[in-house]
C-alpha cells in the first residue's frame, strides 16, 4: 500500500460508515435497472461512486432505507458493506487497474426524435424507459430555437441528416410510413424557412456541433452516426438526387467534400446512387451481414486511473458484445480520423463498432447498429422486450453513456 493512500485512509477511517454496493458483475440480476437506481439516487442529491473495473463497474453509495427499497422494487441486487470492508474495497482499487469516479449531478437528457416515433425504433428510448430515467423529446424546430443549452446529454439515433430519408426510396417509397416521413420533414422545412429538407438538416447538424463545442455530450447510434458526418462534410455541395429534393446532385460531390468539418471521419466517399441502400464508404454493413450473427465485438481495456473517460464508457460484466446491424452497422477503420478513439472492434476485420472523441469542450460517442438485442431490425418489427434482456452487455454500453455526464468535470480531465 502506498504511503499516500495509507495517509488518506487514516484520515478517512472515522468518517466511514456502512455503505451500500450495487454490484455490476454476473451476480446482478438486472444490470439495466441498476443504472436507473443509480440515476435516481444522484437526482435525489446523494453522491454515487462509480467503481471502474471493480466487479463490472459497480456503484457504491451511502446506505439508507430508501435506496434499499428502490433496489428491491426494481429487482436490483444490493449488498451492505460494513465500514471495515469499505476500506478493503478502496485498497483493492488503489492496488489494481481500478478507480473511483464520483457521480454527483444527474444529467438532463434530450432525445432527438419526431413526434410520431415508436419507442422500439430507438434503443436508447427503450433503455431509458425500462430503467425509468426521464428524458425530453426534441426535434428540428427545438434544436434551431436553441433548446439544447438546457441539456447535458443528447442522443441521436435513427435519423438521416443528409435529407435522403434513410435512402429507403428503392423499396419503401410507396409505403404509407415513408410518404408520411417525407411529408412531415418537408412541412417542417417549409415552416422553418428552408427550401429543402437537406438544408434544414444541415442547420440542425451545425447547431448540434455548436452544442458539443460548448460542452455538450452527444451519443449517436445507427444512421445518425454516419449521416451526421456526411452532412457536415457536404456543406458546400449537393449529394441529394432529384427524387429527394427536386434538383440534381453535384456529380463532383465526392471531390467537394470538406472532411475538416467532420468530427470522427475522414477520406470517405458518398454513395450518390439513390437506389443503393447505403450512404457512404464509412459503413461496413455488407461485410458485417456476411459474417452473420455469431460475430462478437471486443471492448478495449483502458487504464482506469489514466483514461477514466473511455474506461467509463466500456464498463461491463463481459468484454464481448454480440454484433447487431443497422443502417450503419460499423465504421471502416481507414475512414476514421487519427484522434478518434476506438472503444470496440471486431477483431481481425476493418470494423470499428464503438468510438469516442472530443470536440471543443464536449464529446461525441458513436455506437453503430440499431438495437443490441435485435440482430437485424426491420421496419415494422415488434419491439424488444428488455425484461428478457436485463443483463444485455450492448444495452449496458448505452446506459454507461447516460451516466457518463454525471461525473465531476475535474475527474474527466485526461
Amino acid at each position: 500500500m502506498s504511503v499516500r493512500f495509507l495517509a488518506v485512509l487514516i484520515v478517512m477511517v472515522p468518517l466511514f460508515a456502512d455503505k451500500l454496493l450495487i454490484p455490476m458483475d454476473l451476480s446482478q440480476p438486472d444490470h439495466l435497472r441498476a443504472y436507473g437506481v443509480a440515476y435516481r439516487v444522484i437526482k435525489n442529491g446523494v453522491d454515487v461512486e462509480w467503481l471502474l473495473n471493480f466487479r463490472g463497474g459497480s456503484f457504491l453509495l451511502e446506505r439508507n432505507r430508501e435506496t434499499e427499497t428502490e433496489c428491491a422494487v426494481n429487482g436490483v441486487r444490493w449488498e451492505v458493506v460494513p465500514a471495515s470492508d469499505v476500506l478493503r474495497i478502496y485498497q483493492t482499487i488503489e492496488e489494481n487497474n481500478m478507480e473511483t469516479v464520483l457521480l454527483e449531478k444527474a444529467p438532463e437528457i434530450a432525445v432527438y426524435i419526431p413526434d410520431n416515433f415508436e419507442p422500439w425504433d430507438d434503443a436508447v428510448t427503450l433503455a431509458l424507459e425500462y430503467a425509468d430515467i426521464p428524458y425530453d423529446q426534441v426535434w428540428d424546430d427545438d434544436v434551431l430555437k436553441g433548446v439544447l443549452e438546457k441539456y447535458d446529454w443528447l442522443h441521436l439515433h435513427h435519423e438521416d441528416f443528409t435529407g435522403q430519408y434513410g435512402k429507403f426510396y428503392a423499396r419503401q417509397h410507396q409505403t404509407e410510413w415513408y410518404q408520411a416521413e417525407v411529408r412531415m420533414n418537408e412541412e417542417m422545412a417549409a415552416r422553418l424557412g428552408f427550401a429543402k429538407v437537406s438544408q434544414m438538416k444541415l442547420a440542425v447538424a451545425l447547431a448540434i456541433k455548436k452544442y458539443i463545442a460548448q460542452g455538450g455530450f452527444v451519443f449517436s447510434m445507427c444512421s445518425a452516426c454516419d449521416t451526421y458526418e456526411i452532412a457536415l462534410a457536404a456543406q458546400e455541395t449537393d449529394i441529394c438526387h432529384n427524387i429527394f429534393d427536386g434538383d440534381p446532385f453535384d456529380r463532383n460531390a465526392n471531390s467537394n467534400l470538406n472532411f475538416a468539418e467532420c468530427l470522427a471521419f475522414d477520406n470517405f466517399r458518398v454513395v450518390l446512387d439513390p437506389l443503393v441502400y447505403e450512404h457512404s464508404t464509412i459503413d461496413v454493413t455488407q461485410e458485417a451481414s456476411r459474417r452473420g450473427p455469431n460475430t462478437y465485438i471486443s471492448l478495449f481495456d483502458f487504464s482506469a486511473k489514466f483514461d477514466p473517460v473511455p474506461c467509463m464508457l466500456v464498463q461491463n460484466h463481459t468484454s464481448l458484445v454480440k454484433e447487431f446491424l443497422g443502417q450503419c452497422s460499423g465504421f471502416r477503420r481507414n475512414t476514421m480520423k487519427v484522434a478518434t478513439l476506438v472503444l470496440g472492434e471486431v477483431v481481425g476485420t476493418e470494423e470499428v463498432k464503438y468510438l469516442h472523441g472530443e470536440y471543443g469542450k464536449g464529446t461525441f460517442t458513436y455506437l453503430a447498429g440499431h438495437d443490441p438485442e435485435d440482430y437485424q431490425h426491420f421496419v415494422g418489427d415488434s419491439p424488444t422486450d428488455l425484461s428478457l434482456h436485463r443483463n444485455s452487455p450492448g444495452y449496458r454500453l448505452i446506459l454507461n453513456n447516460i451516466l457518463f455526464p454525471a461525473a465531476r468535470k475535474k475527474e474527466l480531465k485526461t
